[in-house]
């Protein structure tokens, strides 16, 4: 089989660039379905309003109804039809992206995709994830070709929710995972290729990005301020993870997500958001080093992303639920079959469990700790010099690291409870 990439024929990022939208548009129609929500209409209204105005090029603007279903592909293509449209424009999220592309691949007109957050990989691909008119996954559409460009105005997504741009990390972590299991099995990627190195090594800097920067770049958003660190997070969240997931494969993570759909209580959740999970569980499936493991969940915790069934909605766990979530994630259609060893909804069943234990581990579950851990009173008095405390921390740490966060908040500046360990050791 061929070594196959795939990408956008255009990629443009920076400031100000929706602003300059209708320049970019009339060089693929005269007339645009614009696809975008109410509330995102009025938020942007007046930079639309500059991008369009003075350029040969009319914009048709349709609200988009909440799914990318189906039903609502095949109204938009009646739009289309009634108006007369000859290019399509998405702006928005995820699912508006998919369905502009999915209309102008039934329509056979060029598309443009305009995300106003980065909390997903899907504007490069040549993917369409379709979903009931319930939300529930339902198929994956393989396009014929990517975006003929993909449009990234870093002013408006630096003023989305900072949990759309962490959402967005969530799922561009999965992307190297994924790829690096694709490439183990030789499985077919979503290009109809097997995996090219320039795939993996975008896959690689794209989790490397998020390693470096995700942290800072949160920090950043939170401030208000749109940072370098930020502008490398939406590449990576859009374009190094957008050609590195279709171009190197989806493997286990992507297909927990899809899991996950069934069960009412995750609607709520934000589609990375369920994928950073489902890295996970896949790393738990794949039996990755302890420390390794630990890095990942930490990162999420650091970025608020969920690393328990609870944080993702499911307060009352039951082995009905998980098993209804892992058989539909071992579907026959989807892609957890392309790990390089057998899975059945039994060990993706257990992985679920254990990476929902491992989370409340290191989040640092005190009410679970309290279930394995036989607590005594105990009165800590602390020496004036520094090396006699350092001991008192080891002498601590070594008796019940639960007590850690009780009588020491201030450990918590070293990191996880190996890294403090080392710290003091080396201290």
């Amino acid at each position: 089989m061929a070594n196959i990439l795939c990408s956008p024929s255009k990629y443009v990022q920076g400031a100000g660039e929706m602003k300059k939208l209708g320049e970019y548009a009339q060089k693929y129609g005269k007339k645009a379905l614009v696809l975008i929500t109410e509330s995102g209409y009025k938020r942007i209204e007046d930079v639309l309003k500059v991008g369009f105005e003075g350029y040969d090029i009319e914009p048709v603007y349709e609200y988009f109804n909440r799914e990318c279903s189906k039903t609502e592909i095949n109204r938009l293509v009646a739009v289309m039809n009634e108006k007369g449209c000859d290019v399509v424009i998405g702006i928005g999220g995820g699912k508006i992206l998919d369905t502009a592309k999915a209309v102008a691949y039934y329509k056979e007109v060029p598309v443009l995709i305009c995300p106003t957050i980065a909390s997903t990989d899907a504007p490069c691909s040549a993917l369409s994830v379709i979903y009931t008119d319930e939300g529930v996954f339902e198929e994956y559409l393989f396009l014929p070709a990517n975006p003929n460009m993909v449009l990234m105005d870093t002013e408006i997504i630096a003023k989305s929710p900072v949990r759309l741009t962490v959402s967005g990390m969530g799922d561009a972590l999965a992307t190297y995972f994924e790829a690096r299991a694709c490439q183990a099995s030789e499985a077919t990627t979503c290009a109809g290729g097997n995996v090219t190195m320039a795939a993996m090594s975008l896959a690689k800097l794209c989790f490397d990005t998020l390693m470096n920067e995700g942290v800072k770049a949160k920090l950043a958003l939170e401030a208000g301020a749109c940072t370098k660190a930020v502008e490398k997070v939406i590449e990576a969240n859009t374009l190094l993870s957008g050609i590195g997931f279709e171009s190197g494969g989806l493997a286990g993570a992507h297909a927990i997500h899809n899991g996950f759909t069934v069960l009412d209580e995750c609607h709520h959740m934000y589609h990375g958001e369920k994928v950073a999970f489902g890295t996970i569980t896949q790393l738990v499936l794949e039996d990755i080093p302890a420390e390794e493991l630990e890095d990942i969940i930490d990162w999420c915790i650091e970025l608020g992303l969920p690393v328990t069934l609870k944080e993702l909605g499911i307060t009352e766990v039951t082995d009905e639920k998980l098993m209804a979530v892992a058989t539909a994630a071992c579907a026959e259609n989807d892609t957890f079959h392309n790990m390089p060893f057998e899975v059945t909804p039994e060990t993706v069943c257990a992985a679920i469990k254990a990476a929902d234990a491992y989370g409340k581990y290191f989040l640092g579950d005190m009410q679970r700790g309290a279930q394995i851990i036989d607590y005594t009173p105990l009165t800590v008095e602390w020496a004036d010099d520094v090396e006699t405390k350092l001991k008192n921390q080891v002498v601590l740490l070594a008796q019940a690291e639960m007590i850690v966060p009780v009588f020491c908040p201030w450990a918590f500046a070293y990191g996880t409870i190996s890294k403090l360990k080392t710290a003091i050791t080396k201290s």
